[in-house]
């Protein structure tokens, strides 16, 4: 017989589960009721359950939608690799990891959507609990591990939702490797060839610090072979989309300095950054009870050391390859600040979690605002507007 406190444990569940159906279903726009009462509502459930069931309910739909204000429209909608984004403001592989919600989140606003990270193999990922928030601190860590139903599973939703749906926004695919796979190289490749023609952009993830040796890929030599024998893995492909590199926050100059040799050179020149990843680092000022937890931390902690990042890899780039920034944003100013440090794409992931699905329209409408107060008429002109002289780095 199961005891009170198991009871009352299944109770709970019941109850926090019901409320979240019950406060997306509800599809409030409302940025305080989501911060008073909705998202304190959804934090009765753990970290990794409320993502999943979030997950399925914007797989339905079921998403408060916000659309860009007709005043805000000509001043965000941006153009990149030939595709046209409504607002720079995009959705951070790590929500959608299987590609069953992207209608949903293009709904809610986001103007892109990553999918993803996806192994070539279905695999469970690290063991629960694998997710944190850090409440006090603005912060999450995860340590999911690639936790992947692997490409056959994406490319069927993938392929759905462009039968079925009317295109209403840019649908990217990050690509992951296999904690078990004998080359990691291959996997990539393999992503490639399965999903690249169903791509608007590819994502190559080296930087995740939750797949033992991923991260080992970021340096010159590997990263050079990696990325050949991916670009000559999208020669067969009918469509080739943009090939994106997604790096690490927690790198050093000489490392910084090895990638951009690599992607800017001639025979392995890639279309685009993602910079950056989650840190592994830990501040001294960290509150939560679960700072120490193993994993990657993102959110507020990580959002200094993005920029830093973003603002290195573009000076040493010297401006020629496109980069997303991520890492931290959850205003207005906070996308601001990474696209004037040179970003021409911003995505948000950890803020989406912790304030709800009114995050979206708050960093659109901010940063609509913030580019008229600053003299731009468009996003891009305000693209690495803060970096005056591509001196070396220190």
């Amino acid at each position: 017989m199961a005891s009170v406190k198991s009871l009352s444990k299944i109770l709970g569940c019941v109850v926090s589960t019901g409320a979240l159906s019950g406060v997306l279903l509800s599809k409030s726009k409302n940025e305080h009721v989501w911060s008073n009462v909705n998202m304190p509502l959804i934090r009765l459930l753990d970290a990794e359950k409320a993502h999943k069931l979030a997950v399925q309910l914007a797989s339905y739909g079921m998403v408060p939608s916000f659309a860009t204000l007709a005043e805000d429209h000509e001043v965000l909608k941006t153009d990149l690799w030939g595709l046209s984004f409504d607002t720079p403001i995009g959705l951070a592989a790590g929500f959608d990891k299987h590609a069953e919600c992207m209608n949903g989140m293009l709904k809610m606003g986001f103007a892109f959507v990553e999918v993803g990270s996806i192994t070539p193999k279905p695999q469970i990922g690290n063991p629960k609990p694998r997710n944190f928030r850090l409440l006090e601190d603005d912060a999450v860590i995860n340590r999911y591990g690639f936790n992947s139903h692997g490409h056959a599973y994406a490319k069927e939703n993938i392929s759905k939702y462009l039968s079925n749906c009317e295109k209403n926004g840019v649908v990217a695919v990050n690509l992951g490797k296999n904690k078990e796979s004998s080359d990691a190289v291959d996997d990539y490749v393999k992503g490639v060839i399965e999903l690249g023609e169903l791509a608007d952009y590819l994502v190559i993830n080296i930087s995740s610090p939750n797949t033992p040796g991923l991260r080992g890929m970021q340096g010159r030599d590997i990263l050079k072979e990696l990325v050949g024998k991916v670009l000559e893995a999208r020669k067969s492909l009918k469509k080739q989309p943009p090939l994106l590199v997604k790096i690490a926050p927690d790198l050093e100059v000489k490392d910084k300095e090895d990638i951009a040799a690599v992607v800017s050179s001639f025979e392995t020149r890639v279309d685009g950054l993602i910079v950056s990843n989650t840190t592994v680092k830990r501040p001294s000022y960290l509150q939560s009870e679960h700072k120490a937890e193993v994993g990657g931390l993102s959110g507020k902690p990580v959002k200094e050391l993005s920029t830093e990042c973003i603002r290195d890899m573009y000076v040493l780039t010297n401006g020629d390859i496109p980069i997303i920034g991520v890492g931290g944003v959850a205003s207005g100013q906070d996308a601001f600040e990474k696209i004037c440090n040179g970003a021409s794409l911003v995505q948000l992931y950890s803020s989406l979690s912790l304030q709800g699905p009114p995050v979206v329209d708050k960093v659109k409408r901010e940063l609509a605002n913030l580019l008229r107060k600053n003299g731009f008429s468009n996003t891009k002109d305000a693209v690495g507007s803060k970096v005056v002289n591509a001196e070396k780095l220190s």
